[in-house]
């Protein structure tokens, strides 16, 4: 019923602001190069500082128009083309971008935040392009995307392990997770709207359907709750396009409800027992409801200063109450309480709080983003536990300037997502994790945050060589893989030597030519304990323990 008010008012909002003057074309989250180009040249005080870069995608406005958003420093040779910016008594249609991007994993797959790629051994592509238009404040942006996956076979989790570290895979791992290793046994093929939409704009609001990809917070590698490591979904969204200033300070948002649906790809043995019990535990075929929230503030005594918070339901659609806080328990309590039976909604919770901070004259920028994965009982209970089912992210970002015009950056994160000491006397699900929306927080079968997954810790360190937009760096991560399975399986025995650990270094580099932006990442990625397998060499048993596997990411776009 909501959801049907929800449309009919969209439909009158069309009526009602026709001819009032709107901007909304996006830079799509993910996009090669222009993205960090933008943040970049914020912290280097040549770009707006009020505008936080924590809800995404940017999009165009009063003081940004397209031809800027896509032509940042004006790096395009051809720059005396006829200019696309809107005016009050013009409609406005042209076409968008090109983008060819390939991957290539040698042995097992690996990487994360690429879209509608998905988790596969040898090449991948995904080419996109598009129209864009507007008539008056009705804005409509197609850019549909093609994948296709070579989607070779590698080695999965192995028969090799014992039956109570089988079982202890299907309860913290397949059995409440979409998280499939594999896609299907052949070619993977899939056509998706894209980073499309359909808005209403009205000055600095817009009210849309879209299917584009969000980015919510203010990680570079990773973000918590929202993130562009799963295909772009579908959802109603209210959002700012430009941060909206009032006496106490600048502020942007949004607040979305959408679907998420299933993989539909089941483990690859849904017959194994242990003592004479079925492991594998089927799941709905229902899809999932989404209502979620992102708000910023940057307070006006302290520019640069981004404070902010974001709040996630997901469920089951036939668990949806009728009601006001059924279509939107984002605006319902924080606490449990007595009285709120929250534990019988059989829906999660998802927050976090953060901040960034932008310091123009020192060239530089810091952020922490710290989350929840459940609700407290109380305000008693947050400040005695606070860590419980917590999550971070923090990183920062500084820019040197050299005598030779070329910018050295450097650049570190820090993620972790493991469950922290409460879970010794308090019951908790891992991230992104719940035991009754056995499913999780996905979408088609990829995690909807973090890309590093349920779990996972990572640390990241890069230094870059700057030169207007032209980037040439070198990449250190080191990601640990669901540490919770790990130590749930693996802590009975005492074993403290199976953690399956990726050390990785990646070799980038973009430049552009013409009207063509390329970016190249080639990384050398090392796999300790692959699928959490330690095996004594002298033991004369041939399964490897470590193996080794080269990454490489080219993209390519074309502007017009």
């Amino acid at each position: 019923m909501f959801l049907k008010l929800f449309y009919k008012y969209f439909i009158s909002c069309l009526f009602l602001f026709f001819c009032l003057k709107s901007f909304t074309q996006t830079l799509p989250v993910g996009s090669p190069v222009l993205e960090e180009t933008w943040r970049r040249k914020q912290i280097k005080g040549e770009r707006d500082i009020n505008t936080s870069f924590t809800v995404r995608p940017l999009y165009t406005g009063i003081n940004l128009h397209f031809d800027s958003l896509y032509n940042p420093s004006n790096y395009l040779s051809d720059s005396s083309s006829e200019s696309t910016t809107a005016t009050k008594d013009k409609s406005l249609m042209h076409l968008l971008p090109i983008v060819f991007k390939q991957q290539y994993n040698t042995h097992h797959p690996y990487g994360w935040n690429d879209g509608a790629m998905i988790q596969a051994r040898g090449y991948q592509t995904i080419v996109t392009t598009g129209l864009y238009a507007k008539i008056g404040i009705l804005s409509i942006q197609l850019q549909p995307e093609l994948v296709y996956a070579q989607n070779k076979d590698f080695e999965t989790f192995p028969s090799s392990h014992t039956d109570t570290i089988w079982r202890s895979y299907y309860n913290t791992i397949l059995n409440v997770t979409d998280i499939p290793e594999k896609y299907g046994n052949s070619s993977y093929t899939k056509l998706f709207p894209g980073q499309s939409s359909i808005r209403l704009n009205l000055k600095k609001l817009s009210l849309g359907i879209s299917t584009e990809n969000l980015w919510w917070g203010p990680g570079i590698r990773n973000a918590i709750i929202m993130s562009n490591n799963a295909p772009g979904f579908p959802h109603l969204s209210f959002n700012t396009t430009s941060p909206i200033f009032s006496p106490i300070g600048s502020f942007e948002g949004q607040i979305i409800s959408g679907f998420l649906k299933n993989s539909e790809i089941l483990p690859d043995d849904t017959s194994r027992t242990f003592n004479g019990q079925q492991l594998y535990v089927p799941k709905s075929r229902d899809k999932r409801y989404l209502n979620g929230m992102i708000m910023t503030w940057q307070p006006k005594w302290t520019k640069g200063l981004h404070l902010g918070f974001t709040r996630m339901f997901y469920l089951y659609e036939s668990d949806i109450e009728s009601s006001f806080n059924g279509y939107l328990p984002v605006i319902g309590s924080f606490f449990k309480g007595n009285t709120n039976n929250e534990d019988d909604k059989k829906r999660d919770q998802l927050l976090s709080v953060f901040f960034r901070l932008v310091l123009p004259k020192d060239h530089a920028e810091f952020y922490l983003e710290f989350g929840r994965n459940d609700h407290s009982q109380n305000f008693n209970d947050l400040l005695q536990e606070p860590e419980h089912s917590r999550a971070y992210i923090f990183g920062g970002k500084k820019i040197f300037t050299t005598r030779k015009n070329t910018d050295l950056e450097i650049m570190a994160e820090f993620a972790n997502f493991q469950l922290p000491s409460t879970m010794l006397v308090r019951e908790q699900n891992s991230w992104y994790v719940h035991h009754q929306v056995l499913h999780g927080y996905t979408h088609l079968g990829q995690v909807m945050g973090a890309g590093i997954g349920p779990g996972a810790n990572s640390q990241t360190f890069a230094i870059n060589w700057i030169k207007g937009i032209k980037r040439t760096g070198v990449m250190l991560e080191r990601v640990v893989h669901n540490n919770d399975f790990y130590y749930a399986a693996f802590a009975p025995k005492r074993n403290y030597q199976n953690h399956w650990v990726d050390l990785s270094i990646n070799v980038n580099k973009n430049f552009f030519y013409k009207r063509f932006v390329f970016d190249v990442n080639i990384a050398l990625v090392r796999s300790l304990n692959y699928h959490w397998v330690n095996v004594n060499p002298d033991s004369g048993n041939e399964v490897k323990k470590n193996v080794m596997n080269v990454f490489a990411n080219i993209s390519m776009q074309y502007q017009f």
